[in-house]
C-alpha cells in the first residue's frame, strides 16, 4: 500500500512538472515601451544628485531595474541628431547617414540641416514656417521603432515628442503615427505633412490651454533652498551665460520669451504634460499590440551650454526632471499597470565641463573659435596653392574642401591634408591630432580611438579632413560649454532599463549605444534596425 501510494505521488509530480515547463501559446509582449531621452545627460548626473532625487524618478529605475554603468556611445561625432539616431537605429553615423545636426552638402552647395524636408509644410503654425518642414527622410537606416511597425503589419502605434524637432522625429522612425515637436514662435506644439495634414482635435485642445504662456508668468525659483544645492558652484559664475533679458547669471530667472522657457525646467515640465496628454488621448498601451511612445527631454541641453555642468541651474534642472519622470511612471502605473510596461533611459551624447570651471582649478582646458581657424588655414592654402576659397564649410570638426578648386590647381589631398597637420598641431596645447578621413586606416592615434573616427565618415556627407582637440578643449565661446568630441565626459551616457521582463541589477561590463536597439530587438522578438552593429545586453537576459 506505501509503494501504490508513493507511485500515485511520484505521477502526480509528474503531471505538475510537465503542467510547469509546457511552453506558452503565445509570446509574451509589454503593453507599451517608453523610450526616455535625456539630451546632454552626462553618466555621473545619476549620482551626484542621488541623494536629492525622489524615490519615483531615478533611484525607481536605478534600483528596481537594471542599470548599465559602463554605458558609452561608439563614435566621435556625439552631438543631439547622431545620438537620438545612433539609440533608435542601433547604427553608427558611417551608417545611417546622421553626421551631425548639419553637414555640408557639394551637390546642393548649402548646409543641410538633420531633419529638414523641403517637400513637407509644418501642421500646427502657419504652413509657412520652415520649422515644420522636417521628416526622417535623411536617415537612411530603419529604427526599431520602424521594425515594430512592420513586424505588427503596422498595428502597432509609434509616436515621438520633443521640443526638439529632431528628438521627436528621429527616434520615431520613417513609419511612425505621429512626431510632436514644439515651436518656439507660436508657442504651440506642431507636426508637419509627413505625418498628417491637420492637427488631431485633442492637440489643438492642449495647445488651446496655452501652457507655456502660464508658465512664462512665473519666475523659476529653485525647487529647494538655494543654500541646499551642495553638489553646485555659488550663483553667478563669470563663465556662466546670462539667460535671455537678464542682466546676471542668478537665481530667480525671468522667462522671457518662448525661447527662454527652453532653457529652464519649464521645457522639461511642457514635455511631460504632452507626454501624458499622448498617453491618454492615444490610448497608448491599451490595445493588442505592443505601442512605443519615445520622449526626448531637450531643456538639459539648453540650460547645460547655457551654465555649465556645475551650476546651480543645471542641478534644479535635473531635479525637476526627476519629479517629472516620476510622474510618468506613476501615471503609467495606473493606466497600464506596473510590469506590464518597459523603459529604458539613456542620452544623446555627454558633455564637457567649462573650460574657464576646469582652469581654475588647475586642470588643463580650453577653448577655441573654429571659424578663426579656417579663415587661417584658407589663408595659408591661398598663400602655398594660389588664390581661392579652398575649405568650403566646416562642421563637427570637420573641414570641407572645394574639390573642383584642387583639380583646377592639380592639388591633392594629401597635400592639403599636410598643410593643415602642419599649421594646426603648432597650436601646441590645443589640437590633438589631424585626420584624413579619406585615409583613417593610416590615421596616428590609439586603437581605441581609431574606430571611433571609422564609424563617424559617411562618404556622402562627411568633410575631408578632421581635426581633434585635447581632452577638454572644445570650439566655442569662453562662456558656457559644449560637447562633440570623441573623449569620455562627451561619450559616457546613463543606461538604465526597468520594467517588463527587466532584472534588478547592473552591470560595469561594456555596453554601447547600438546596443539599445539590438536589446530592444531581442525582448519584443522582432527584427533588429536593418543597419543595426549593436549586440543584445547579454546580462539583462542571463539575470532572468
Amino acid at each position: 500500500m506505501k509503494h501504490l501510494t508513493l507511485l500515485f505521488v511520484l505521477i502526480s509530480l509528474s503531471i505538475s512538472a510537465q503542467k510547469k515547463t509546457k511552453p506558452a501559446t503565445t509570446l509574451s509582449k509589454p503593453k507599451l515601451v517608453l523610450g526616455i531621452m535625456v539630451d546632454q545627460m552626462r553618466y555621473d548626473y545619476l549620482y551626484r544628485y542621488y541623494d536629492k532625487y525622489t524615490e519615483g524618478g531615478f533611484k525607481r529605475l536605478m534600483n528596481e531595474g537594471f542599470n548599465c554603468k559602463n554605458n558609452h556611445y561608439h563614435y566621435a561625432s556625439t552631438i543631439t541628431g547622431p545620438g537620438h539616431a545612433a539609440v533608435y537605429t542601433g547604427s553608427v553615423p558611417a551608417v545611417n547617414g546622421i553626421v551631425g545636426n548639419e553637414w555640408y552638402d557639394p551637390l546642393a552647395n548649402r548646409t543641410v540641416y538633420v531633419a529638414e524636408d523641403t517637400t513637407v509644410r509644418a501642421v500646427g503654425a502657419g504652413e509657412a514656417g520652415v520649422e515644420g518642414k522636417r521628416s526622417p527622410v535623411n536617415m537612411h537606416t530603419t529604427t526599431i521603432t520602424d521594425q515594430l511597425k512592420i513586424a505588427s503589419e503596422f498595428r502597432s502605434k509609434v509616436i515621438g515628442i520633443a521640443v526638439k524637432d529632431r528628438g521627436g522625429i528621429l527616434p520615431a522612425g520613417h513609419s511612425a503615427d505621429a512626431a510632436y515637436w514644439f515651436d518656439a514662435k507660436s508657442g504651440n506644439w506642431i507636426t508637419s505633412t509627413y505625418y498628417m495634414n491637420d492637427l488631431p482635435q485633442w492637440v489643438k485642445d492642449f495647445n488651446a490651454q496655452k501652457m507655456p504662456d502660464k508658465l512664462m508668468a512665473q519666475k523659476w525659483e529653485t525647487l529647494l533652498p538655494i543654500e541646499k544645492y551642495t553638489e553646485s558652484e555659488a550663483d553667478n559664475q563669470e563663465y556662466e551665460n546670462v539667460l535671455s533679458g537678464e542682466k546676471l547669471p542668478v537665481f530667480p530667472h525671468t522667462v522671457a520669451n518662448y525661447g527662454a522657457l527652453l532653457t529652464s525646467p519649464y521645457g522639461n515640465t511642457i514635455t511631460k504634460e504632452i507626454t501624458l496628454a499622448t498617453l491618454k488621448n492615444e490610448k497608448m498601451g491599451q490595445g493588442k499590440e505592443t505601442d512605443f511612445l519615445c520622449v526626448s527631454f531637450s531643456t538639459p541641453d539648453y540650460v547645460g551650454h547655457a551654465t555649465g555642468t556645475h551650476s546651480i541651474e543645471i542641478e534644479d534642472t535635473y531635479l525637476r526632471l526627476d519629479r517629472d519622470i516620476a510622474e510618468v511612471l506613476s501615471k503609467l502605473d495606473a493606466t497600464i499597470g506596473k510590469g506590464n510596461y518597459l523603459v529604458f533611459l539613456t542620452a544623446d551624447h555627454g558633455v564637457t565641463d567649462i573650460a574657464g570651471f576646469l582652469k581654475k582649478h588647475k586642470i588643463p582646458a580650453g577653448t577655441i573659435e573654429m571659424g578663426k581657424e579656417v579663415s587661417y588655414l584658407n589663408g595659408e592654402m591661398a598663400a602655398k596653392f594660389g588664390e581661392g576659397k579652398w575649405i568650403k564649410a566646416q562642421d563637427n570638426y570637420q573641414l570641407y574642401l572645394d574639390h573642383e578648386l584642387m583639380a583646377k590647381k592639380n592639388v591633392t589631398m594629401n597635400q592639403v591634408y599636410e598643410l593643415v597637420k602642419e599649421k594646426m598641431l603648432i597650436l601646441g596645447s590645443s589640437v590633438y591630432q589631424i585626420i584624413n578621413l579619406h585615409d583613417i586606416n593610416s590615421a596616428n592615434v590609439p586603437p581605441y580611438y581609431k574606430p571611433l573616427i571609422e564609424n563617424i565618415y559617411n562618404p556622402k556627407r562627411s568633410g575631408d579632413i578632421m581635426i581633434l582637440f585635447e581632452p577638454a578643449w572644445y570650439s566655442g565661446s569662453k562662456k558656457g560649454t559644449t560637447h562633440g568630441t570623441m573623449w569620455q565626459s562627451d561619450r559616457h551616457v546613463p543606461l538604465v532599463w526597468y520594467g517588463w521582463k527587466i532584472p534588478q541589477g547592473e552591470t560595469v561590463e561594456q555596453t554601447y549605444i547600438a546596443d539599445i536597439a539590438a536589446t530592444l530587438a531581442a525582448l519584443l522578438n522582432v527584427l533588429e534596425p536593418n543597419g543595426c552593429v549593436g549586440s543584445p545586453i547579454k546580462d539583462i537576459f542571463s539575470k532572468k
